[in-house]
């Protein structure tokens, strides 16, 4: 989907998202996303490791 994008494509993305938001918006959702994402990621790795701790062995009768 993204294979056909050029840089001044990018560059005029990167202007309206500026328009829109304005400059000093966007540094903020940055972060706020990437905190986010990292929350997420480390409830994923949390819920991944208990899973594996609750199974139960399988036997074999």
């Amino acid at each position: 989907m993204l294979k056909n994008v050029q840089g001044w494509q990018l560059i005029i993305v990167a202007v309206v998202f500026v328009l829109l938001f304005g400059a000093k918006k966007l540094p903020d959702s940055a972060k706020s996303i990437a905190k986010s994402l990292k929350i997420f990621k480390s409830e994923l790795k949390d819920d991944s490791v208990k899973e594996e701790k609750n199974e139960e062995p399988k036997s074999d009768s």
